[in-house]
C-alpha cells in the first residue's frame, strides 16, 4: 500500500564551510518506523518555496525540535542573549508552513521548537530561561554526552480528560521527556492546552475547532518512539492521521 508523505521542518547550519539543510535523524526514524510514513525535508528557503505547492502534494507536516529558538521579534519582544540561539531562515519557513497547513486541513504534528512556533505562528508569544521564574521548574535537559541520558523520561505531565490528547494516550498523569528552557507565555487565542507540568508549564495544545490533527508538544516522542507506548501513539496517532487525509485509510500496525 502506498505510505503517505509527509513534509518535515528542518534547520540550516553550517558545517565545513558548507551550508546544510537538516534535521536529526530521530524524528525521520520516527516517522517512518512508527507513523509509518515517508519524510521530505524542507528547505528552510522562506518565500522563496512554494509553500501551497507543498502542501497540496503531502499528508502531514512534522514540525521538528532543535537547539535554536524562534526569534523574538515574531513576538513582538526585543531580542537578547536569553533567546538566542537563532534560525531565522527556518522561522521564515516554518511558521509560515504551519498556518497554511492548519487553513488547509493538513495534519500537522508539532514537537519541541515545532510546539513553540505553532503558538508563535497563532499569535502567541515565548517565555524564555524559565527556570529563572517564580515558582518553576528547571526542565531542562540533564547535562551529559548520553543522548538516552539527555531525554530520559523523567517529567510527569497531566493531561487535560477529554482533550484530543487524552484520546491519544489517555487523560490524568503521563511521565515524558520534556527539556526545553523556553515555552509559552502567552497562548494563542486559537490554541487549546492539552496537557500541562506539575509547575503549570504548557506542555501540549491542539488547534481549536481545526479541519484536522492538530498537535504539539513541548517534550519529545520520537526519541522512544518504539518503545515508549506514549510516544508510539502519539505517531501512530499522526500516521493514521496522515493516512486519512491520503485517503488510504487503514489503521497502522504497532512498530517492531
Amino acid at each position: 500500500m502506498r505510505q503517505p508523505i509527509i513534509a518535515v521542518t528542518g534547520d540550516v547550519r553550517l558545517f565545513d564551510s558548507y551550508t546544510w539543510h537538516c534535521v536529526p535523524q530521530t524524528y525521520l526514524e520516527a516517522a517512518v518506523a512508527v507513523a509509518k510514513v515517508t519524510p521530505l525535508l524542507v528547505p528552510a528557503f522562506g518565500n522563496r518555496i512554494d509553500i501551497d505547492g507543498i502542501l497540496d502534494r503531502v499528508d502531514g507536516v512534522l514540525a521538528t525540535g532543535s537547539k535554536t529558538n524562534v526569534h523574538p521579534e515574531l513576538y513582538n519582544v526585543a531580542p537578547s542573549s536569553a533567546h538566542e540561539p537563532y534560525d531565522q531562515d527556518r522561522d521564515a519557513t516554518s511558521i509560515p508552513l504551519l498556518r497554511r497547513a492548519i487553513e488547509k486541513g493538513v495534519p500537522v504534528l508539532a514537537i519541541c521548537r515545532g510546539f513553540q512556533e505553532l503558538n508563535v505562528a497563532l499569535g502567541g508569544t515565548i517565555a524564555t530561561e524559565i527556570q529563572e521564574l517564580d515558582g518553576r521548574w528547571d526542565h531542562r535537559a540533564p547535562v551529559s554526552d548520553d543522548h538516552s541520558k539527555r531525554f530520559e523520561i523523567r517529567q510527569t505531565v497531566r493531561v487535560k480528560p477529554g482533550s484530543c490528547l487524552a484520546d491519544i494516550i489517555g487523560a490524568g498523569d503521563v511521565v515524558v521527556n520534556s527539556l526545553h528552557r523556553q515555552a509559552v507565555e502567552k497562548l494563542a487565542a486559537g490554541l487549546e492546552v492539552e496537557a500541562v507540568a506539575e509547575d503549570g508549564t504548557i506542555e501540549a495544545v491542539s488547534v481549536k475547532a481545526a479541519k484536522s490533527y492538530v498537535v504539539g508538544v513541548q517534550w519529545h516522542p520520537e526519541f522512544w518512539a518504539k518503545q515508549d507506548t506514549p510516544s508510539r501513539a502519539i505517531f501512530e496517532s499522526f500516521g493514521n492521521a496522515a493516512r486519512a487525509h491520503a485517503g488510504i485509510g487503514a489503521q497502522v500496525k504497532a512498530a517492531e
